[in-house]
């Protein structure tokens, strides 16, 4: 016992404290990999415009040639 408190009090009080910072940095990782998913899929969005655009000027180019 410390200060008349059981040991297995002071115990149990470090693993909540444990368990709220593992929840944290895996709350971080979390955001982190959405980040990535939403940065990669905006890219093959904006990569899917931009063929898109090309062919339509192709298209307009032999249309008008």
């Amino acid at each position: 016992m410390i200060g008349g408190v059981p040991l297995w009090v002071f115990i149990v009080i470090v693993m909540i404290f444990f368990s709220g910072y593992m929840a944290f940095r895996t709350m971080q990782a979390e955001r982190k990999l959405d980040e990535q998913f939403i940065e990669k899929e905006g890219q093959i969005y904006i990569d899917r415009m931009r063929e898109e655009k090309e062919r339509k000027a192709m298209r307009k180019r032999e249309g008008n040639g």
